[in-house]
C-alpha cells in the first residue's frame, strides 16, 4: 500500500542525538580520543581565556570543530556552519545539542586566531601522541624524518620586486637569490620553489613530519618557508621536541645526505639511516662503513614509506593548496591536520574494547 506524503512537520523528536549515531560508526571512536587528548589540554586552555566577561565558545567545541574540517574536507567556515545547522552527525561531534544556535562563522575565525596564538595545534598534537604513548602504538627508537612541499593561496603573478633592496643576498658568498628581490603582494611569507626538477615552480611553504617505525603514527611537525635546506634545518629542531632516552635510528631521503646535517645526528646519538646515492663523482655520501653495514638501515629504509602515506592522506584535499596565508597559520592547520591523521590511525589500531 502506498504511503501518504505528508508534509507536516513534528514538532518534537523523542529520539536523543546520541541515538541517532550508530554504535559502530567510526566518529565515535575519534571523538573518545580527541575528548582524551582534550582533558590533558585543559590547564592550556585556562591560559588562554580571562577570568573576566562573557563566556565565550568552549575552546574544547572549536578545537573539534577545526578538527571536523580537516576530517571531512570541509573547505570553509562558512561550509562548516552550513552543515552544523541540519548535520546531526557533526552537530554530534563537537558538542552542540539539537536546539543550540550555530555560530556566526566570523566569530569562529575570531576564535580560530586565539587558538593560533595559543598553539592549540602542536599542544593538541602532543596529547594525541601521549594518549598513543599510553597504548604502547609508538617506537620509542626508530624514527623516519621527510618533508612535502605546500602550495600558497597565492599566484607566482602575485610576486613583485620589493621596494627596498638589501645590501647583502641570502645565498652563497651574499648572492642575492629571488626570494630577496621579490615577493608576493597576496602572501609575503610565501616562496617561489620546486621540490623536484620534474616539479613546477610554485609559490610555496613546506611541511615537515617525524614519524614512528612501527604504525607510522606523527610525533612531530611544522611548516617552514620553502628551502633547499629547511628540511634538515627542521629535521633537526623537531628532534629536540621527542622524548627520548636512549640511542635511536632516523631515516631519510637522499636529500638528507649531507656532511653537516649527518654530523649533527651523530652528535644527537641518533644513527643517521640515509639513503645514499649511487657512486657518482657529483655526489657524495656521509656514512661510516660500520654505518652503511647496519642491518638496520635497510629496515629504516623500508618503514621510510609510512611517511608518505601520511603526506599522501593530508593533502587529499585542504593541504595540496592551502587557503591560510602567513607561515604561522600554515604551521597550525599543518599540525591539526598530523593529530587529526593520528587520531584517525589510532581509532584503527586500538580495539574496541580500550574505547568504552
Amino acid at each position: 500500500m502506498r504511503g501518504d506524503d505528508k508534509q507536516q512537520a513534528a514538532m518534537f523528536s523523542y529520539v536523543t542525538m546520541e541515538q541517532r549515531i550508530a554504535p559502530d560508526h567510526p566518529m565515535r571512536r575519534i571523538r573518545l580520543l580527541v575528548d582524551r587528548a582534550l582533558a590533558r589540554m585543559d590547564a592550556e586552555f585556562d591560559r588562554l581565556y580571562s577570568e573576566m566577561g562573557r563566556p565565550s565558545i568552549a575552546p574544547e567545541r572549536l578545537v573539534r570543530a577545526q578538527l571536523l574540517m580537516v576530517l571531512y574536507s570541509i573547505r570553509s567556515e562558512g561550509q562548516l556552519m552550513e552543515q552544523l545547522n541540519y548535520n546531526l552527525l557533526y552537530r554530534w561531534f563537537v558538542g552542540l545539542e539539537m536546539d543550540d544556535p550555530v555560530w556566526d562563522q566570523t566569530v569562529l575565525c575570531k576564535n580560530r586566531e586565539r587558538l593560533i596564538g595559543g598553539d592549540a595545534s602542536q599542544k593538541l598534537l602532543l596529547a594525541v601522541v601521549e594518549e598513543a604513548h599510553g597504548e604502547q602504538l609508538l617506537s620509542e627508537e626508530h624514527f623516519t624524518v621527510d618533508g612535502t612541499l605546500i602550495q600558497a593561496w597565492a599566484s607566482r603573478r602575485s610576486f613583485k620586486e620589493k621596494g627596498e633592496l638589501p645590501d647583502r643576498g641570502t645565498g652563497a658568498r651574499g648572492r642575492k637569490l629571488l626570494r630577496d628581490t621579490h615577493e608576493s603582494t597576496t602572501d609575503p611569507e610565501a616562496r617561489l620553489y620546486r621540490k623536484s626538477s620534474s616539479g613546477a615552480v610554485v609559490p610555496s611553504y613546506l611541511g615537515h613530519v617525524i614519524t614512528e617505525n612501527r604504525n607510522g603514527l606523527v610525533v612531530a611537525t611544522m611548516a617552514t618557508q620553502s628551502g633547499n635546506a629547511a628540511e634538515r634545518e627542521a629535521a633537526l629542531k623537531m628532534l629536540t621536541r621527542i622524548k627520548r632516552g636512549k640511542p635511536m635510528t632516523l631515516g631519510a631521503d637522499k636529500s638528507d645526505q649531507e656532511e653537516t646535517f649527518v654530523g649533527s645526528l651523530r652528535k644527537q646519538r641518533v644513527a643517521p639511516h640515509v639513503a645514499e646515492y649511487a657512486p657518482n663523482p657529483k655526489w657524495r655520501n656521509w656514512l661510516t662503513e660500520e654505518e652503511r653495514s647496519d642491518p638496520g638501515l635497510a629496515v629504516s629504509q623500508k618503514k621510510r614509506k609510512l611517511v608518505e602515506k601520511v603526506f599522501g592522506w593530508m593533502k587529499q584535499d585542504r593541504l595540496r593548496q592551502i587557503k591560510l596565508r602567513g607561515l604561522r597559520r600554515v604551521d597550525w592547520l599543518f599540525q591539526l591536520a598530523a593529530a587529526a591523521h593520528n587520531l584517525l590511525r589510532m581509532s584503527k589500531l586500538i580495539p574496541i574494547q580500550a574505547q568504552a
